[in-house]
């Protein structure tokens, strides 16, 4: 059975009480994950009160970058939810929430210009969405499987917890590496977004610094998420490369 000895010098006790200081990364990864959900959504309330001037909503937007994209078979349209925008590249939709599809706020346009990055990289076939696409069956598959199998490995002495832990340390490494392939993924897209939003002319200059900042803060998050995840990558191989040993 499995033994509490393994962790050696990863913990220590008192009194009877077991810590363990590899708790502190996951701490950490957590604090980073709400410092960056507070940020986006503290900036896109606040630029979703500034009205854009030319007044154009977050669908019409959308419409018209896609237009000038000379994307013709992606259509656009209403999704519930408060910050549930995403294009879908099944459906070739794109796909904007309450707060975005109907507002012309500086944040719809920023938002809905940014989902429409993705659809352009979709067209235009970018790389690292297809590796990210393609990564999506494979990180659910390890995100759902990862636990269970250390879990069960626990369990068992010997070969068998070994395999059974190095196994779910790998598949949990899937939505490790999904995390970092959307990271070059979101900011292109933004990076697009910024771009044609000044091509058409849909923001002035003034209405452009505002939209680096919801953009900026949006990405945040993707980058708060891998960083959690890495964290919890490196506190399992702390705690069974220690038992392996």
């Amino acid at each position: 059975m499995y033994d509490m000895g393994y962790y050696g010098g990863y913990g220590y006790g008192y009194g009877g009480f077991y810590m363990d200081w590899t708790y502190i990364l996951v701490v950490i990864g957590a604090l980073i994950c709400l410092a960056a959900s507070y940020m986006v959504k503290s900036t896109f309330k606040r630029y979703s009160s500034i009205r854009s001037k030319t007044g154009m909503t977050g669908a019409e937007t959308a419409e018209r970058i896609l237009r000038y994209a000379g994307i013709n078979d992606v259509r656009v349209q209403h999704v519930a939810g408060n910050l549930t925008d995403h294009y879908d590249p099944r459906t070739r939709t794109v796909n904007l929430s309450d707060s975005v599809y109907g507002s012309a706020s500086v944040s719809a346009v920023s938002v809905a210009a940014h989902e429409c990055g993705h659809v352009i990289q979709h067209h235009v076939g970018y790389v690292p969405l297809i590796m990210r696409t393609n990564l999506v069956p494979l990180a659910n598959l390890g995100s759902n499987l990862a636990w269970p199998l250390i879990i069960i490995g626990l369990l068992f002495n010997g070969n068998t917890s070994h395999i059974l832990i190095e196994v779910g340390i790998f598949a949990f490494s899937l939505s490790v590496l999904f995390q970092l392939v959307t990271l070059p993924v979101e900011i292109n897209a933004s990076r697009r977004a910024d771009q044609i939003l000044q091509e058409i002319g849909i923001l002035d200059s003034e209405e452009h610094v505002y939209t680096k900042k919801v953009l900026g803060a949006a990405a945040m998050t993707y980058v708060a998420s891998a960083a959690a995840s890495i964290l919890q990558l490196l506190r399992l191989v702390l705690l069974f490369g220690k038992r392996r040993d």
